[in-house]
């Protein structure tokens, strides 16, 4: 397998899509780093947001998170007991103004909050509200609060199917409407100073996921660990990331100086979703899984880079090692029903 991961450096052109390099200092309160800081997490009772959570309040953050949904099943069956330090705080993300309210004296944003491809593609409109506008408003709260630190999710889908993993055209709206926050991250710091890093995740998996076009492999995980058959709705090959490596990247990205625009391709394992649907039967034997479907539109191998030389104690997952985890993880759960 080999290390693909991404960071492009950029001179900001149009063929460039990425990194605009710090030609200003940030000042960071060294002190503070992690200890007794305050993250806001935009969809924080969600799959990724759960998972970051976790990862933030390990390293000393108090958290507290902004998010359109009331279910706390996901952040329960992650967080466990942690999740009543959790503040949780009901907006959407499209009212700029509850939303800031919320930032109020936080020390750092992490922006995760969105409506998933089939979802913007259904309503376009709305998708551009969330996943975009919403957006906005993120990057508006912390200029009004002088927080100089973001941390947000784009996506592979920057990357259509037939791109090269290093230029992105996307054929997706969804993709669209990441790619256009990346340039929003540039005219942020170039404008106002405030540093961001953005991270491109291909299929993200593990306990917790039941949502989006790439869910398949995390449904099929809890389908066999329950003795149940799945297909999984996809084929080909792709890239998969187990959700807690990429809660690690954030973490990490959370403590680290990094005056700047930054956006991070962030693989995991490549395989096909055949592969994964093996690793499956091969972890809940017994099970049927078989993936079925056309491929998905986006690259199916998204370009290395600099992320694991920037970020050198992220933890990288196999496809055998996530799929164990997570079905162990609904095996557990099913026995201490």
């Amino acid at each position: 397998m080999q290390d693909r991961t991404l960071r492009l450096s950029t001179k900001c052109d149009p063929g460039h899509i990425l990194t605009c390099t710090a030609q200003r200092f940030e000042q960071v309160d060294k002190a503070k780093l992690g200890s007794e800081m305050k993250a806001l997490i935009t969809g924080g009772s969600g799959f990724i947001g759960s998972w970051i959570a976790k990862a933030l309040m390990a390293r000393g953050f108090q958290i507290k998170s902004f998010d359109i949904k009331t279910d706390l099943s996901v952040p329960k069956e992650i967080l466990d007991k942690d999740t009543d330090k959790v503040e949780w705080v009901s907006g959407d993300i499209t009212d700029a103004a509850s939303l800031a309210d919320a930032a109020r004296n936080c020390d750092l944003l992490v922006h995760l909050a969105a409506i998933l491809t089939p979802d913007c593609a259904r309503d376009p409109v709305r998708g551009a509200e969330i996943c975009l506008i919403g957006s906005l408003n993120v990057f508006e709260a912390a200029k009004q609060h002088g927080i100089k630190r973001i941390l947000y999710m784009s996506s592979a889908g920057v990357f259509g199917p037939e791109d090269d993993g290093v230029y992105p055209r996307p054929t997706t709206l969804y993709g669209a409407y990441k790619l256009a926050v990346e340039g929003a991250a540039r005219a942020y710091w170039d404008d106002h100073g405030i540093s961001s890093v953005g991270f491109r995740p291909l299929i993200v998996y593990g306990p917790g996921r039941e949502t989006g076009l790439t869910a398949g492999p995390s449904i099929a995980c809890k389908a066999a660990a329950q003795g149940d058959d799945y297909i999984i709705p996809f084929s080909g090959d792709t890239d998969f990331i187990y959700v807690s490596d990429v809660a690690e990247a954030y973490a990490a990205a959370s403590v680290k100086e990094q005056p700047g625009a930054h956006v991070y391709n962030i693989v995991g394992d490549l395989g096909s979703a055949q592969d994964f649907a093996e690793e499956i039967m091969r972890a809940a034997p017994g099970a049927s899984v078989r993936a079925e479907g056309p491929g998905l539109p986006i690259a199916p191998q998204i370009d290395a880079g600099t992320l694991r030389q920037d970020f050198p104690d992220i933890p990288r997952t196999t496809i055998r090692e996530g799929v164990s985890e997570t079905v162990a993880h609904y095996r557990k759960g099913r026995n201490t029903r």
